[in-house]
Order: structure tokens, then C-alpha cells, then sequence
């Protein structure tokens, strides 16, 4: 099932994407991750709106604004260096374990927003990943275990100012900077994606292709890395991990061959079965 969130008004709603347009439903993303009530009472939902012949309920995907597809995460938790030529092309050595950060909910866009550059940044990359999805609390679960948690799996961008990331030894500052964190278009749920470490990852800067590589180059899988964050601290419904990009970002090219995101650029990042999550970079008011 593939879930997107829309802005209609002051408000957002849920709208789940079929064959006959974007039908709204009487759940919220954050209801859905949370309960497993209402998981079983939405199949019921789409499948007798589908069944019922009632067109007229259903919307026209390209007339909507649509928001983030998590709207509200609990913990934004990143993963770096998490493809070997990703690691390679920056010059850092092949981790031993997870290398985790955060970003904060000021981060969070959706497809279609403008994302502003930072005034205090001149050097602004793109990094395509795949983000997990939480859907039940996990503590300390194997990795055998561990997809069991998953509620689904959507694209993202870790959108990344990099003479803010290594102004000092943390990161955070650099990954941190508004609108910094576009999740979409859909929330698609993990049944129907699969293996996730079996999908195509590419992104386009103004549709000219710079990454192109699949998720099973990640150093540390989906299974490793959801089991190994939950034996620190607890993952709770609706909480996001960003799994790592692969090689490809300006960060990676020869210096005098970087040229960073501008003004007008437009960022596409595209993974297999979870759709096209695209964003224009504007300058900041």
C-alpha cells in the first residue's frame, strides 16, 4: 500500500494512491504507525471504497500539495558512510559499526517543497537514501528479527551543507538546517517493497543523473542496522532511519569539479517500488 500525506487547508490528511486516483482515508499516518487496529480497519476501508464503485471519492494525485509522507517522526536517525564507494570517494575509512547522527523535525519537507539555502552555506549537497520506517517499539531485537518492526520504507534526501558538517568534528550543524530532510512522495508499506536491500537508488540535479547504485552496496544491511540501533535506545512507532547514500555526491568529485546546489536547482531522488521524492533549492528569504 502506498501512503501519502496532503495539505488541504491549515490541515493534513492521509490519502492512500490506487489505480482510480489518491483516495482519502479517516486515518492519520501517525495513527496508522502506531496501531495495529487501524492497519486491519484501513485495508477494509480502501478495499470496499475500490470495490464500490464510487469514482467520484477519489482525488487527482497532481492537484495536490502534498507534505511530508511521515509528518510528525519521533527520531530522525541517520546512518554515514554507509556505501563502501560513498566511504571510498570521502576519503573515510570503511566503518566498523554504524556511524549514527540525528536531524530534528525543522528538517522535515515533502515532495514539491522549496528548500531554502542556508545563508551561512555555500557548499550544499545531495545524498538519495532509502529511509526505514518504524511501525512497533523494538529494544534489543536480533537482526533476524528485526524487519518484523518495520512499518514500510519511503525515499529520502539527506539534504547536507558541508562546510557546516565539518566545521567542527560533529555533524549535526550541517545536516540540521531547515526543510533539510524531504521524506516522499509515499509511506509504502513493507509487504509490498520486499527485500530492501534490493532496490534501485539514483538522483538527478536538474535531471542529469549523479548517483546510481542499489541498496545492496550498503556496508551495514536494513536488518543490521535497525537491531543495532535498537540495542542502544528504543525505536518507537514513527521514528525514521536514514540508511546512508551511495557514491556520487559533489562532496566526491575532484574539487575543481564541485559545484554545489544553487538557486533554482531541482534535486530527484528515485528509489525502486517507493517512487520519484523531488524538491527545488531556492535562496533564503
Amino acid at each position: 500500500m502506498k501512503l501519502l500525506t496532503f495539505r488541504s487547508g491549515k490541515e493534513l490528511k492521509t490519502g492512500v494512491k490506487t489505480d482510480k486516483g489518491v483516495l482519502p482515508v479517516p486515518y492519520s499516518v501517525d495513527e496508522l504507525l502506531a496501531s495495529e487496529d487501524a492497519r486491519g480497519k484501513l485495508t477494509d476501508f480502501v478495499n470496499s471504497k475500490i470495490s464500490g464503485g464510487a469514482d467520484n471519492l477519489f482525488l487527482d494525485e497532481e492537484t495536490l500539495d502534498l507534505a511530508p509522507c511521515v509528518p510528525n517522526p519521533g527520531k530522525i536517525i541517520c546512518v554515514g558512510l554507509n556505501y563502501r564507494k560513498h566511504a571510498e570517494e570521502s576519503n573515510m575509512p570503511i566503518p566498523e559499526y554504524p556511524i549514527l547522527f540525528n536531524k530534528f523535525n525543522n528538517s522535515v519537507s515533502g515532495h514539491g517543497d522549496a528548500v531554502p539555502l542556508p545563508h551561512t552555506s555555500k557548499q550544499v549537497d545531495y545524498e538519495a537514501e532509502l529511509v526505514i520506517v518504524i511501525g512497533k517499539t523494538a529494544k534489543r531485537v536480533t537482526k533476524e528479527e528485526a524487519l518484523n518492526y518495520v512499518y514500510g520504507y519511503c525515499a529520502g534526501n539527506d539534504l547536507s551543507a558541508r562546510d557546516l558538517q565539518f566545521r567542527t568534528n560533529q555533524w549535526l550543524l550541517g545536516k540540521s538546517c531547515d526543510g533539510f530532510c524531504p521524506l516522499g512522495p509515499y509511506l509504502v508499506t513493507a509487504d509490498e517493497v520486499g527485500n530492501p536491500n534490493d532496490l534501485g537508488i539514483r538522483a538527478y540535479v536538474n535531471g542529469e543523473i549523479r548517483q546510481n547504485s542499489n541498496t545492496a552496496d550498503m556496508i551495514f544491511h536494513c536488518d543490521e542496522i535497525v537491531s543495532y540501533i535498537s540495542e542502544h535506545m528504543t525505536l518507537e512507532p514513527g521514528d525514521v532511519i536514514l540508511t546512508g547514500t551511495p557514491s556520487g555526491v559533489i562532496m566526491g568529485y575532484p574539487k575543481e569539479q564541485q559545484v554545489w546546489l544553487k538557486d533554482g536547482d531541482e534535486v530527484t531522488i528515485e528509489i525502486d517500488k517507493l517512487g520519484r521524492l523531488t524538491n527545488r533549492l531556492v535562496n533564503q528569504a
